[in-house]
């Protein structure tokens, strides 16, 4: 284990100026603890976050959850559609930050960005690493079926969630956690987490310790076509599934052609061999067919039509017997 470059830990300033760099709620709620706790030791001095997105039915343009935290607090905010130009990298050092705190921002950052504060970059990772490395992590860690999960400050490197862990922090992972609730108790822990590690840097005591390489585990970029279910996958998995895309992409599949997000679902044992995707059962609630064990559908959502509870869905469409799910 080693500590920072004693040339930049021994002349640690009693007000550290940190660049916050993140988008989405999750570090929204990092952001707004870092601000709110009023500590004397650190000033947020700018705030960097995607550009303004459409949103919306009308895609009217609106800033992200960072933005809407920073302005709330009269922080300045940049929103470079490039990073990696030679006028954001002077904008960002016209700062003169001792510290870059990274939280869900969306992009990788450049060297010439992560040798730009006089301390350190650190980034505020959503697992336990160097399990889940990537962009979804909390998805991988419901998907994976992990008994917990937790947050974990690391200093910033140029090979992806890779560097030194500084700190972590874990929590357990409940039977029915969705992305939704884990990503709310993440962003809680995350911010606690990082005034934690704030606070051993301000005393120089910050250490840190390199990841175990043969325990990394990876994740990617979330996409609308990873929630199609295959009916052929066991129903363990499927069940996981509906957890870790809620609220987003939301498991999916077909019915007679037509679009069906499945929302909740119960995985249960079975030792039958119908065909995967059958609807065994509708009554009292639909069971489908999986490739191993059964998934008891409790809430699915229609084209067109709002969430409502599976059996009341069945119960309106009159299902011809042995109907089948997907393609």
């Amino acid at each position: 284990m080693s500590g920072p470059p004693q040339s930049k830990s021994e002349t640690i300033a009693s007000t550290l100026k940190i660049i916050f760099m993140g988008t989405p709620a999750l570090a929204a709620r990092v952001l707004d603890r870092l601000v709110g706790a009023h500590d004397a030791r650190f000033r947020v001095v700018a705030v960097v976050t995607r550009p303004d997105e459409a949103r919306g039915r009308g895609l009217t343009l609106a800033s992200s959850e960072v933005a809407t935290v920073a302005s709330r607090h009269q922080i300045p905010t940049l929103k470079p559609e490039r990073i990696k130009t030679p006028d954001f990298l002077e904008r960002l050092k016209s700062y003169e930050p001792d510290l870059l705190v990274v939280a869900a921002y969306g992009r990788i950052l450049p060297q010439s960005i992560l040798d730009a504060p006089r301390i350190m970059p650190l980034n505020v990772h959503t697992s336990l690493l160097p399990r889940h490395r990537g962009a979804a992590p909390v998805e991988g860690a419901i998907l994976a079926g992990d008994k917990e999960t937790g947050v974990t400050i690391m200093r910033v490197t140029a090979e992806m969630d890779a560097g030194p862990i500084l700190l972590a922090r874990s929590i357990p992972l409940a039977a029915e956690e969705t992305q939704a609730t884990l990503k709310e108790k993440l962003a809680e822990l995350g911010g606690r987490a990082l005034m934690e590690a704030l606070d051993l840097v301000a005393c120089k005591a910050i250490v840190e310790t390199p990841q175990d390489e043969s325990a990394a585990t990876f994740t990617r970029l979330v996409k609308k076509e990873d929630a199609i279910i295959d009916w052929r996958n066991d129903a363990v998995l499927i069940e996981r599934m509906t957890r870790a895309y809620d609220p987003w992409p939301v498991a999916r599949t077909t019915i007679a052609g037509e679009p069906l997000m499945i929302w909740k679902a119960r995985a249960e044992a079975s030792t039958e061999s119908d065909e995967p995707g059958t609807i065994v059962t509708s009554a009292p609630h639909p069971i489908v067919q999986c490739g191993f064990g059964r998934l008891v559908l409790m809430e699915v959502q229609a084209a067109g039509r709002k969430r409502m509870r599976a059996d009341e869905f069945v119960r309106g469409r009159r299902l011809e017997p042995a109907i089948r799910l997907g393609t």
